[in-house]
């Protein structure tokens, strides 16, 4: 599982299984550059036998800190999005390029891995869970975010821990911009389920060159301008980045045995295989050949609900071997 940079770390240390934790992967280094390109000579993208993220499944929101509406919105529409993919109502179809396009491509995985039984899956909307007054501080331990995340449904979910930009997490900013695991929740009727988390965190103010690359000029390397977020704002739109890379890792790689490259200790995953990469033409340090709203300046390759348009990274293809961008 992962988010966004350049370096994948494990993180499974006796105190995550103290808690139960089962399988924990976090992006690390640098939205803007890939240490090397992608190899499939020496490390091909391959799927390891394991079973898809599959059915019915909420994502459940836990925000952890002050997020005011508008930040929420940014995500809710693009949940919402994500979810309308599956759905027939054209009320809710957005123009082409879509989220539910880019959504859509996960498919491919799915159809490769038929021997796995994994059932296509589902996903909706589910409960959200606030916390503006940061009962467990403002600087976290990953320990911290695996409580958070229990707090969501622990059966058929993917619980999202969104943490503000005035909140430090051990490793934000230095090797990671989120994460994603899978933990074991409480006994449910005698039954003990696994669920899917995620973290993300907002970088606005710690870390924008890091992870809210390319609104954001990076760390280091070519310093050409940033794009212009569309959605005005830099730590969101770049929260959206990492947690649709971390969405896609959860699908097709849930259990550390899915679909990626490299080790199983720091896996490229659907997104993360093809991080930086946003549009065609794209090498390290420049995003590619994105859209650009006419009235706004904004930069942008996804149509989302309520008229929100979003920048989405580039998904591996695993038919063709090849990182394709929406656009």
């Amino acid at each position: 599982m992962s988010s966004i940079t350049l370096l994948l770390l494990l993180l499974l240390s006796s105190s995550l299984h103290s808690i139960s934790a089962t399988f924990t992967v976090a992006v690390a280094g640098n939205l803007a550059f890939a240490d090397q390109p992608l190899d499939l000579d020496s490390f091909p993208f391959e799927y390891h036998g394991g079973p898809l993220l599959s059915g019915n499944v909420t994502i459940n929101l836990i925000w952890y800190g002050n997020f005011n509406p508008s930040q929420k919105s940014i995500v809710l529409d693009f949940i919402t999005s994500i979810s309308s993919s599956s759905s027939s109502s054209k009320s809710i179809i957005s123009p082409h390029p879509s989220v539910s396009t880019w959504w859509n491509a996960i498919n491919r995985f799915y159809k490769l891995a038929k021997k796995s039984k994994s059932s296509r899956l589902t996903l909706s909307l589910g409960s959200q869970i606030l916390d503006p007054k940061y009962s467990l501080g403002k600087s976290l331990t990953d320990r911290h975010i695996l409580s958070l995340a229990s707090r969501g449904r622990q059966k058929y979910a993917i619980n999202v821990v969104l943490t503000a930009a005035d909140v430090t997490v051990n490793g934000f900013c230095f090797n990671k911009c989120g994460s994603h695991g899978v933990l074991a929740g409480a006994p449910i009727k005698g039954n003990r389920y696994k669920f899917a988390y995620i973290w993300v965190g907002n970088s606005a103010t710690q870390c924008p060159g890091q992870c809210a690359w390319p609104f954001h000029r990076p760390v280091y390397g070519p310093q050409n301008p940033p794009l212009l977020p569309p959605n005005k704002d830099v730590g969101m739109d770049g929260v959206i980045i990492n947690l649709a890379t971390l969405l896609a890792g959860t699908a097709t790689n849930p259990f550390g045995n899915g679909f990626y490259q490299g080790s199983k200790e720091a896996p490229l995953e659907a997104a993360t295989a093809c991080t930086g990469i946003f549009g065609k033409g794209a090498f390290p340090g420049y995003p590619g050949e994105v859209l650009v709203d006419r009235t706004t300046g904004a930069s942008y390759n996804a149509n989302g609900g309520n008229g929100r348009k979003y920048l989405l990274p580039a998904l591996f293809n695993p038919i063709t071997s090849t990182c394709s961008p929406l656009v």
